[in-house]
């Protein structure tokens, strides 16, 4: 991409019906390669760009040196940084693309920063830590007309296709309720949940080649503690959005598509012991959504449920349990069940009427792309100049209907949503969250939109 600049890529794009419009900047003719750099090497960072293994990794970036040895060493040619910002400054001119995979609630500056020099991006779900960050970032998307993935690979399986299709066709019938769910928090030491010892937290030495106030970014100070580095900083509301911001952009990602839900209209988390006064996810609770009509579309409700609490199993789904993880659709008609993610769902009924079903499955019309696989749905897109499915038009919907969500369980309250309006009509103290303060030098995003 050394013959396509910004400003010529930008002005020869458009952005309608979701679809990016543009000459084919990016054929064989003129690249064969992209250059790519990386923020976030370990953990969900290599799993992402790993799936590139025919692009160029000119950089990367991580906090933790450490932590990041393994993947530095994979990639011996590329350049290493701890500050993406320093990162941006010295080579923006040899990137032509950005995977983003850090904590939640640093994604939206590093990707802003992205497109503003007009870089494809590719960012871990779920796609940013507030509604403002996620209306500004599609916003900003359209504008500088690059290429976006939000990295919730269920989006690309045939498993989610099914699930729209069943519904368009009226398999379903009219769908009214929705229930999904997570099981029970594993809190230890070291892992994905760990809850500290006391509140608040007590002060850990900071690792050796660990850079804890980038880390930081823009979330306000505070001494730093094991459990918020490397792995567990999802359970604290200043870094993280929960269970639910995690894992509803896999389990809540087909009803919503499928349905075409839009935002609530207001959303009720009950908690039997909340962490509200820390900032702290429960360890149980029930979440319900309400969804308005859309259309000739009914109303539906949502629940969901995480910490070991699940749905009561209903007599005709001729059930003995439900999965760990899961999510149904109820209609009229039939009752979809998926597990955690959406790419093997299921109609409930007998083995005999599920079997004729399956040879004799409904028509199949929405493109496949590959199986899990939205890295290389995206690396496509840019090659082709066209939107890949969870560009940011359809996955920051999707996360702001979650990060609506994780607000009530946060305060373990009711919240009213005016979505068009961008404010919980309700609690003002609630409302202060859609955009949060951001420390000195974090700041982005403000003076475009």
């Amino acid at each position: 991409m050394k013959n396509i600049t910004r400003r010529s890529f930008i002005k020869s794009s458009a952005i309608s019906s979701g679809i990016l419009l543009a000459p084919n900047l990016l054929s064989a003719n003129n690249i064969n390669k992209l250059n790519i750099a990386v923020i976030g090497v370990g953990g969900r960072g290599r799993a992402n760009w790993s799936q590139v293994p025919n692009e160029n990794i000119v950089a990367m970036c991580d906090v933790d040196f450490n932590r990041a040895s393994r993947g530095f060493n994979l990639q011996p040619n590329a350049k290493r940084y701890k500050d993406y910002r320093v990162m941006f400054d010295e080579m923006a001119n040899q990137i032509d693309a950005v995977i983003i995979s850090t904590p939640d609630h640093t994604h939206f500056p590093a990707t802003m920063i992205a497109m503003e020099l007009g870089k494809h991006v590719y960012v871990e779900k779920p796609l940013a830590h507030s509604v403002w960050q996620l209306r500004t970032l599609k916003k900003a998307a359209n504008y500088y007309g690059i290429v976006s993935q939000m990295g919730n690979q269920g989006h690309t399986t045939n498993g989610i296709r099914l699930i729209k299709e069943w519904y368009e066709q009226g398999i379903l019938g009219e769908v009214k309720e929705v229930h999904a769910w997570h099981g029970k928090f594993n809190f230890r030491p070291n892992f994905y949940w760990t809850k500290p010892v006391s509140f608040p937290p007590p002060e850990h030495p900071i690792p050796e080649n660990f850079d804890y106030d980038l880390w930081l970014g823009p979330a306000k100070y505070r001494p730093f503690n094991s459990a918020y580095h490397p792995l567990a900083w999802r359970g604290f509301y200043d870094f993280g959005n929960g269970m639910l911001g995690d894992w509803s952009a896999h389990t809540l990602d087909g009803p919503f598509w499928a349905l075409n839900l839009g935002m609530p209209l207001s959303v009720e988390t009950k908690a039997p012991n909340p962490m509200t006064k820390h900032g702290f996810i429960a360890d149980e609770s029930v979440t319900k959504f309400e969804f308005g009509s859309r259309g000739d579309k009914p109303p539906v409700t949502l629940k969901w449920y995480e910490g070991g609490e699940k749905p009561e199993i209903k007599p005709e789904w001729n059930l003995d349990k439900l999965p760990n993880a899961g999510m149904v659709m109820i209609g009229d008609k039939n009752t979809l069940i998926t597990g955690g993610r959406p790419d093997r769902p299921k109609l409930i009924m007998s083995d005999n009427d599920w079997k004729e079903f399956q040879n004799n499955p409904p028509k199949k019309y929405i493109p496949r792309v590959g199986e899990n696989k939205p890295v290389d749905e995206w690396i496509d897109a840019i090659k082709n100049n066209k939107l890949p499915g969870s560009n940011f038009n359809y996955s920051a919907e999707l996360t702001e209907m979650a990060i609506v969500g994780s607000l009530a369980q946060r305060f373990v309250t009711k919240i009213d949503y005016d979505s068009k309006n961008m404010k919980i009509t309700n609690n003002e103290l609630v409302d202060s969250y859609i955009k949060e303060p951001v420390r000195d030098g974090w700041s982005y995003g403000d003076r475009l939109f």
